[in-house]
């Protein structure tokens, strides 16, 4: 009899036993408490505790989280837009402590700081300065946010305004409006591009005529000393610069019909073709030349008031 009782006391001594000991992992913290009281925080390791008496009220992981808030609020161009801000924090070793009783829901009061913070700066901004001055408004979070938490056992790491999202309709006109200034920017630099070819062009059409003048005049100038020489040389053997000039100008005139007989796919030109042609055309060029002269002259003679200014 003595047995079976003896069976069931050592059965719970050794579950009291065991259950005195507990293990806190890496970077976690624990809070214990004895008959509902707070006793001592503990670190990672194998740790103790008195049966019956202390009892685990929680853990706190030291490592670094993130909690992500969405906030929807308008700008000061009356935009509405959402924006996700990221804050990265983590519990102080030292104040387990704090953050364990002070704070019930240590995530609900960080979202009401980043609410309150956003909605407080986003407003003074453009929707254009929102994506510009991001890191402002991250800055902004976390000075709050740190001033706060502090004093609760929390130090706030980092803060990341990680996403801007505008309304889609605000979206596709601001995509509209890009499309457009890029098209405008291209049209800009195709109209470059054709004015500068036209100006070439029309560079190398006048470079062009220039040479074409400069080739007609050296031509005409060559032709001239040609028929200078001819009449030299007319005048040598006793032929007078009038009859010379008249043959060369009858010469030129059948040297031309004989190149346009040649020229099987040459235009239909009338040309006159009496013996007396070639005089005739002479004579004609003459009595311009004279009568140009005599007008000269005559000018000259009624404006000499002119010519003395």
């Amino acid at each position: 009899m003595g047995n079976f009782i003896l069976i069931p006391i050592i059965f719970f001594g050794l579950v009291v036993l065991f259950s005195s000991f507990f293990i806190v992992k890496q970077q976690t913290a624990v809070a214990i408490e004895r008959f509902g009281k707070f006793n001592s925080i503990r670190q990672s390791g194998l740790q103790m505790k008195i049966p019956l008496v202390d009892r685990i009220a929680g853990r706190l992981t030291l490592k670094i989280q993130q909690l992500d808030v969405m906030v929807e609020t308008k700008t000061l161009d009356d935009v509405f837009v959402k924006i996700k801000v990221s804050v990265q924090f983590v519990v102080i070793r030292e104040k387990v402590y704090d953050a364990f009783y002070k704070l019930e829901y240590p995530h609900d009061q960080i979202t009401s700081f980043v609410f309150d913070v956003v909605r407080a700066e986003v407003p003074k901004m453009k929707l254009d300065d929102v994506f510009v001055k991001k890191d402002d408004i991250a800055i902004a979070v976390k000075r709050e946010l740190k001033e706060y938490m502090s004093e609760y056992g929390y130090d706030i790491i980092k803060t990341l305004v990680t996403d801007i999202d505008p309304d889609a309709q605000v979206k596709a006109a601001m995509n509209r409006i890009n499309a457009s200034e890029r098209e405008k920017i291209a049209a800009q630099f195709e109209g470059d591009a054709a004015r500068i070819l036209i100006v070439e062009k029309a560079k190398a059409e006048a470079e062009s005529k220039r040479l074409q003048g400069q080739g007609i005049a050296d031509q005409r100038r060559e032709i001239a000393r040609g028929l200078e020489e001819s009449v030299e040389v007319l005048n040598k053997v006793g032929i007078n610069s009038q009859e010379a000039s008249a043959l060369i100008v009858v010469t030129q005139h059948y040297d031309t019909l004989q190149s346009i007989g040649e020229e099987t796919n040459t235009n239909l030109i009338l040309l006159p073709n009496s013996p007396q042609a070639g005089s005739d055309m002479l004579n004609n060029m003459v009595a311009s030349f004279t009568a140009s002269n005599m007008i000269g002259e005559s000018m000259k003679k009624s404006n000499p008031k002119k010519d003395d200014a």
